[in-house]
């Protein structure tokens, strides 16, 4: 009756070691690292990266603990903060022999103790968040007027190139705010003209009147184009941002948006205010020019010869030399999208961009003029140019043309990402920052460690004092599903706030509610006279509809609060959620294992340990009978 069979026992088994495994990393603690990171957008670090890092420790005489890479940086763990200092000034001289012009930012950090068996598994200790590690966090405002004009500008220059290109003659085109205004000589030209715009604008709705002797028709954006665009340039510069502090050496950092219009930037384990403010203020620019093809600028660019007149040196990504004239053809601001892709004809990885009209006017009339000739297309940042690439020109360009050629689908998404993320979408500015100590935040943690442990323990001498040895089982469910919560946030990389402190703590009450639930119904099953594997298998049966229930609805209103609810609110109804599932399972099912373990072999058992059970005496008094 009150057996589970093997494959049972098993999956608990195999449950109770995943959790372990995956929650282990979060008690090793951390250690001083040093990271490498890129602070270029144009710089990549690679296992190149890693060599070089590892060249100079040795050099240096420093051997590191660990030596790790990932998707954005080199970490190089030690035992003490005075190697890791040592460690930093070696590769600062290594790898930034130009601290006006650095391609890598060798910063100080912290990272996990876990033994490399661990890391190997994918075993990986939660994020601490900004309340509980400090740091700096920012509240950014979008300007999405500004957006909006921009959006409207480029509107305004596309179509009176249309009006241009269909010969719609007599009209002027302005813009007026958030509008584009255009005037006509003739009622016909403003047929024409309405005609066009419901052809190829179909995010612009028209007005017409009639002033004086013109006629005016005013275009404006429709409200879901707007709102689009909003979407749009949000999106672009949650974007931007992540590419941008990717050099501060930061975990985990927090970027998301919060309303309509507005930025939260949280930036934990960063004390330096100033310097996050210029990242994050930064501005990239992207410009298109031509490459000096003549006998001076080849023998510049070969090493032989001065950089002529009207030209300028500058470096691709691969470190050669490229010598491109000053005068600039288009720039960032010109360019609406660049998306990577496959050329349909040769299925080579390619860039597709699209240019506004003012853009693409000039590209037309520059690929007429320089046939086969090479365009260079430069990023700048921190006032240092760059070649991302200098295709050749075969054919005319326009509006919208491709990059194709001798590049592979990661340089081709690379390369679009740099074209596109280059410079924000709409302008922001800060309306509040706040810094958060380290020390607060040490003793953030220490305070709601403290307040789990110390109610985890209280629960544990309460239900062993009231329950006896039923009160032990459901204390070591209750150990089990703060387990399994740890090590399913882990697994998910979470950020550990400390609302998220605040639902584990919260988690552990509702959890033993379950067993409470059980033990007092299997106390009612042995009142009423069954016997006690009768009444052990009543009581887990009949408990778990109730269960069910109070845990179901409770869940509900967590994810009433995962859905609509954003920040710290957000990170309790995680933390909340998870907690609901992984305590049903833990006092359902592993208690029930623990019980069915300890009683479930004994064929003849005349009672169990679950403390006091009250039976009424057919003398009408009610002695205590301790089973």
């Amino acid at each position: 009756m009150n057996r589970y069979p093997v494959w049972k026992y098993a999956i608990l088994v195999v449950v109770l070691l995943v959790g372990l495994i995956y929650a282990l990393p979060n008690f090793f603690g951390e250690a001083p690292a040093v990271q490498v990171s890129a602070a270029k957008a144009t710089v990549k670090v690679d296992a190149a990266t890693q060599t070089r890092v590892t060249e100079a420790l040795q050099a240096g005489g420093l051997t590191p603990d660990v030596l790790t890479l990932d998707a954005t940086s080199v970490r190089a763990r030690f035992l003490s903060t005075d190697d890791q200092l040592k460690a930093r000034d070696v590769l600062q001289r290594a790898l930034v022999p130009d601290p006006a012009d650095p391609s890598y930012v060798v910063a100080l950090n912290l990272v996990s103790r876990s033994p490399t068996w661990l890391t190997a598994l994918h075993a990986f200790p939660m994020y601490l968040g900004l309340d509980l590690r400090g740091g700096v966090d920012f509240l950014l405002q979008v300007d999405m007027k500004g957006a909006i004009d921009k959006k409207a500008e480029s509107f305004a220059g596309d179509l009176r190139t249309a009006l241009r290109d269909k010969g719609i003659r007599g009209s002027a085109v302005s813009r007026n705010g958030q509008s584009v205004e255009v005037r006509f000589r003739d009622a016909a030209s403003l047929e024409a003209a309405k005609r066009l715009v419901q052809d190829q604008f179909a995010d612009l709705s028209t007005v017409d009147s009639q002033d004086g002797a013109e006629w005016k028709l005013t275009a404006s954006i429709k409200p879901e184009a707007a709102r689009r665009l909003q979407d749009a340039a949000l999106k672009q510069n949650i974007t931007t941002l992540h590419n941008r502090i990717n050099e501060l050496g930061v975990a985990e950092p927090v970027i998301q948006q919060q309303g309509l219009d507005r930025i939260v930037v949280q930036l934990p384990g960063v004390q330096d205010t100033a310097k996050a403010k210029d990242i994050l203020g930064r501005t990239a620019t992207l410009e298109m020019r031509m490459v000096d093809e003549s006998t001076e600028g080849r023998a510049a660019e070969l090493g032989t010869g001065p950089v002529p007149f009207g030209s300028e040196r500058f470096l691709d990504r691969e470190g050669r030399p490229v010598i491109v004239k000053k005068q600039v053809l288009v720039t960032g601001e010109n360019l609406t999208d660049a998306q990577p892709g496959f050329d349909s004809q040769t299925q080579q990885p390619k860039v597709d961009l699209t240019m506004d009209a003012k853009g693409g006017r000039i590209m037309r009339d520059v690929s007429r003029d320089n046939y086969r000739k090479r365009m260079a297309m430069l990023i700048f940042e921190k006032g240092k140019g760059e070649v991302l690439t200098a295709p050749s020109i075969n054919g005319e360009l326009g509006n919208r043309f491709q990059i194709s050629g001798s590049m592979n689908v990661v340089e081709a998404n690379d390369l679009a990402l740099l074209l596109r993320a280059g410079s924000l979408a709409a302008p922001m500015e800060i309306i509040q920052e706040r810094t958060i100590g380290p020390s607060l935040g040490a003793d953030n943690i220490d305070k709601g460690f403290k307040s789990v442990m110390y109610g985890f323990i209280a629960i544990m001498v309460f239900m062993c004092l009231y329950y006896a040895l039923f009160g032990v089982f459901s204390s070591i469910a209750l150990a089990v599903n703060l387990l399994l919560l740890i090590s399913i946030l882990s697994m998910l990389q979470a950020t550990l706030t400390l609302p998220g402190i605040a639902a584990m703590a919260l988690a552990i009450g509702v959890a033993i509610d379950s067993n409470v639930l059980i033990n007092e119904r299997i106390r009612e099953e042995l009142r009423a006279g069954a016997s006690p594997q009768a009444a052990i298998h009543a009581g887990y049966d009949r408990a778990w509809g109730t269960i069910l229930d109070s845990n179901v609805t409770t869940l509900i209103a967590g994810i009433a609060l995962l859905a609509f609810g954003s920040g710290p609110v957000r990170g309790f109804a995680v933390v909340h959620c998870i907690g609901i599932v992984t305590s049903m399972f833990s006092a359902v099912f592993f208690s029930r294992g623990l019980v069915n373990f300890w009683y479930g072999g004994k064929k003849k058992l005349k009672s169990v340990s679950i403390g006091t059970v009250w039976r009424p005496k057919t003398d009408g008094t009610t002695p205590a009978e301790a089973n």
